[in-house]
């Protein structure tokens, strides 16, 4: 047995403690979309440290289950790609949630190992956590989905966004929880009073005025492709017909959004269809998801497509999903070793755009920030956009989710995007959610899930740049260096 083996077989605290560790994390994941029971999450969290610190031995084996129990939870509609044609891919369904959720839940065992070996380790616990988190947004391109601050959508603590983003609502998350993790008045007092605090800020944000209408009408097409059959030969045409008549009918909007990867025929081979496209437009430009390619490249993209049938304007996804729309290093062995199988630039997968782009539509239009699909799971890349919109524009295809948890979460990540920036946000998908979100997170309208129709509505109105917009997430980041070098000091006074 090596050493590291043996190590670890020693600080293994059973099956018990880890069992108690994961169905501690499953319940604590209930605060996310659709239930939103973040009161079911503070305490099921408390839990979980609390266990985590008073164990004799395997915190960091009781963090990693925990962890793992959050994220099999949270995330258990990463199995729905795999049933869309079960026959074929079913078998790898449960593996992609074991690997998932363990996978990620290594960063909360990091951050156990981290945080928790201090004079002070229910602070460094919380502090290594919020650090993790950060993390889990970046590496390996990121996938902050499900993020504990999350839970606090729909809520007004929510607005608490606006000042300094998604990471400042992990923090308050795993702050109120370890201190009700002490199971004493006090801590518990202080809690509420957090709570109490952000809550209070919220209710006094969302009832601020807020300004008009921009008189700008919009049309969100959403055809209800199910994703099984979206791209059969046969079936794709239906899908396209639809969408023509749902942005030919009624009254003309100035502007009607067609979902994710919403055209099945390559403009550049079929000029034919940009231009019916253009005459369904009735005199107003049309946004649509298509794939665009040239020579063995292809890319997700959204084009704008005015009346003459031309694309006025475009945009190619540049935050790709790993292993679902490129495999990782996948070009660099093409080059490399000559292997065509991975390669996007062989037409194996998509290629990456750019980067955030910001598309000027025209004075009544205004600019409008483009998001293709996951995309609006990252805080980041509107950051990094080149200039402040005037609006936000996702377009997806959610039926790759499933109906249950993956459709509701990705909205609700939009709605805080929207608080994040002080913008609006439109958002259009194939299979539902579409909905108007404004610039303080809150759906005005929407097109539920399974319903084919069309969603006419008005732009509202911008506010000024967030304290968040302008900063990003320094101020917090800053804030977790100085705790965690201040925890580091005072664990090395208190061995002098």
């Amino acid at each position: 047995m090596t050493p590291l083996r043996a190590a670890l077989r020693a600080e293994w605290p059973g099956w018990r403690l880890a069992g108690a560790a994961f169905a501690l994390g499953g319940v604590a994941s209930l605060g996310q979309a659709p239930l939103g029971w973040w009161w079911v999450t503070l305490p099921a969290l408390a839990g979980m440290l609390r266990l985590v610190l008073t164990a004799a031995r395997g915190r960091v084996w009781l963090g990693w289950f925990g962890g793992a129990g959050y994220f099999a939870c949270a995330l258990n509609w990463i199995v729905e790609p795999f049933l869309v044609e079960p026959e074929t891919h079913g078998w790898m369904a449960p593996f992609a949630v074991v690997f998932l959720s363990f996978g990620l839940a290594l960063f909360w065992a990091a951050a156990v190992w981290a945080g928790a070996r201090g004079r002070w380790p229910l602070a460094g616990l919380v502090v290594a956590l919020a650090g993790a988190e950060l993390g889990r947004g970046h590496v390996l391109t990121g996938f902050p989905w499900a993020m504990p601050g999350h839970v606090w959508v729909g809520t007004p603590v929510a607005q608490v966004a606006a000042l300094a983003g998604p990471l400042a609502l992990t923090g308050l998350v795993l702050g109120v929880a370890a201190l009700l993790s002490r199971a004493r008045m006090l801590p518990a007092l202080v809690a509420a009073a957090l709570l109490a605090g952000a809550w209070g800020y919220g209710l006094w944000r969302e009832g601020r005025p807020v300004p008009g209408g921009t008189g700008v009408f919009l049309r969100l097409v959403q055809p209800n492709a199910e994703q099984g059959l979206k791209w059969d030969p046969d079936l794709a045409r239906v899908f396209f017909e639809r969408q023509l008549a749902l942005t030919e009918a009624g009254s003309r909007p100035d502007l009607a959004i067609w979902p994710e990867t919403a055209v099945p025929y390559l403009l550049e081979d079929y000029p034919e269809v940009g231009a019916r496209i253009g005459k369904a437009g009735r005199g107003s430009p049309v946004a649509v998801g298509v794939q665009r390619v040239e020579g063995w490249r292809f890319w997700n993209s959204l084009a704008v497509i005015g009346p003459d049938g031309r694309v006025m304007a475009g945009y190619d996804k540049h935050h790709l999903v790993p292993f679902g729309e490129y495999i990782p290093f996948g070009d660099l062995a093409y080059r490399w070793f000559g292997l065509v199988a991975f390669a996007a630039q062989e037409g194996n997968g998509y290629s990456a755009g750019a980067g955030p782009a910001v598309l000027d539509l025209g004075p009544k239009l205004g600019k409008v920030l483009p998001l293709i699909c996951y995309e609006a799971v990252f805080p980041q890349d509107l950051l990094d956009a080149p200039e402040r919109a005037d609006w936000i524009l996702q377009i997806t295809n959610d039926a790759w989710f499933g109906e249950w948890t993956g459709p509701y979460q990705h909205l609700a990540q939009a709605r805080l995007r929207a608080i994040e920036q002080g913008l609006p946000f439109v958002r259009v998908a194939n299979t539902g959610i579409s909905a108007l979100i404004d610039a303080r997170g809150r759906v005005v309208e929407s097109l539920p899930l399974g319903e084919t129709g069309y969603l006419d509505v008005e732009l509202p109105a911008a506010l000024p740049a967030t304290p968040y917009a302008r900063f990003g997430e320094w101020p917090v980041v800053l804030l977790l260096i100085g705790g965690a070098a201040a925890l580091v000091l005072a664990g090395r006074r208190k061995a002098a």
